[in-house]
């Protein structure tokens, strides 16, 4: 069953979006060579509790911190450590937090100052296949026309989606149904409701789509060593547009 929220729970979901968003924007701006993944997560986990909110991540399965913090090759669910921050790197930013029993979610990718044109062009497209995907996010539709528009959109590129590690439903829980796949036959899978609440999130390599889980058993990598990008928002289905909730107020000022 994919829950649907009431008008009540919405309520509380837009702010805990709310709330998230701000923390990733503030630790987006914390990012600069010289800093470890481990600086980081700290600055992102004095954010969260100063928000009166508390990680949806930490001890979740295990997970060791805060936040899931990537770099480079790194596609998702780094671990906060020692690795230095180097300019031209791409750092994955994955914040969740609970707060008041509601999950907000939602994650970038950060360019260190300049980086290579390709890697600007991966990550321009990984974005804006997010924005496809979330257009699909109306009535009507069914569930695997969102990862059918992502999927068109970054391989038109000669990109590859990752197909081990998906979107998913989000409200009391971290992981909800459904699974939100970055790619699909358009016209299948449920139908999308008003009410039902979607993390959508497409993790896009540079180069081959498979990866591999490094030794701490978390760190998601790139098979091959190239680049990856991942981009998230939780996305409210309502009866006309799609609402995103973990919209940032710093990119609508832009």
């Amino acid at each position: 069953m994919i829950p649907i929220k009431t008008p009540a729970d919405t309520e509380k979901m837009r702010r805990s979006c709310r709330v998230v968003r701000g923390i990733l924007d503030e630790v987006v701006t914390r990012v600069a060579p010289g800093a470890t993944t481990r600086d980081i997560d700290q600055i992102a986990a004095e954010l969260i509790r100063k928000a009166g909110a508390r990680s949806a991540f930490l001890g979740y399965r295990k997970f060791p911190g805060n936040i899931c913090i990537s770099v480079n090759e790194e596609v998702v669910h780094g671990i906060g450590g020692t690795r230095r921050i180097n300019y031209g790197d791409v750092v994955k930013l994955d914040i969740g937090i609970f707060l008041d029993g509601w999950v907000g979610d939602t994650a970038t990718t950060v360019a260190v100052g300049i980086v290579d044109p390709s890697i600007e062009k991966l990550l321009r497209a990984t974005e804006e296949s997010l924005l496809c995907g979330i257009a699909q996010a109306v009535p009507g539709n069914r569930l695997h026309d969102i990862g059918h528009a992502i999927y068109s959109r970054v391989t038109r590129e000669g990109y590859s989606v990752v197909r081990e590690f998906v979107g998913h439903g989000v409200g009391r829980k971290l992981h909800e149904e459904p699974q939100v796949p970055n790619y699909g036959k358009p016209g299948t899978g449920p139908k999308l409701k008003p009410g039902m609440v979607l993390a959508i999130e497409p993790m896009v390599n540079m180069g081959r789509a498979d990866v591999r889980i490094l030794a701490d058993g978390w760190t998601v990598v790139t098979a091959d060593g190239r680049p990856s990008a991942h981009f998230e928002h939780t996305v409210l289905v309502t009866e006309d547009q799609p609402e995103i909730l973990t919209h940032s107020e710093i990119s609508a000022a832009r």
